[in-house]
């Protein structure tokens, strides 16, 4: 039978990937798109929501299934794992910035990329 603080670690965890990803869902507000750049807006706002959601289930299931981050992702692996961890979010952060205000489209469409090979990575990293 199961430890109450076991039970307890998955309840938490649930419970924080929830309020995570629902700051994120209200931050992007995915509903509300640019009527210019309507197609590069969705790919950039549905691509960034997917990788949060991935990389959230990794940092769950590898702290609380697999023993641990460092039991994952070893030497430097944990390096790129920081890198994924912090190079979509800092995309996101700096479309308000008005120096990409004249070339926002290809920054969409950049960042689009770069969440997606995010995604993909991680997933590799953490499946082998």
């Amino acid at each position: 039978m199961t430890n109450f603080n076991e039970v307890l670690n998955y309840i938490l965890g649930a419970s924080l990937i929830i309020i995570v990803f629902s700051f994120g869902y209200a931050y992007l507000k995915p509903h509300r798109l640019h009527k210019k750049y309507l197609v590069s807006t969705l790919a950039l706002k549905v691509s960034y929501l997917v990788y949060m959601f991935v990389i959230l289930m990794i940092i769950y299931f590898s702290s609380l299934v697999k023993g641990g981050m460092s039991e994952v992702f070893m030497d430097i692996e944990f390096f790129a794992f920081l890198l994924i961890l912090f190079l979509p979010t800092i995309g996101i952060f700096a479309r308000k910035l008005g120096h990409f205000r004249k070339k926002r489209e290809n920054f969409y469409y950049f960042f689009t990329i770069i969440n997606i090979l995010s995604i993909v990575a991680l997933l590799v990293m953490y499946i082998i």
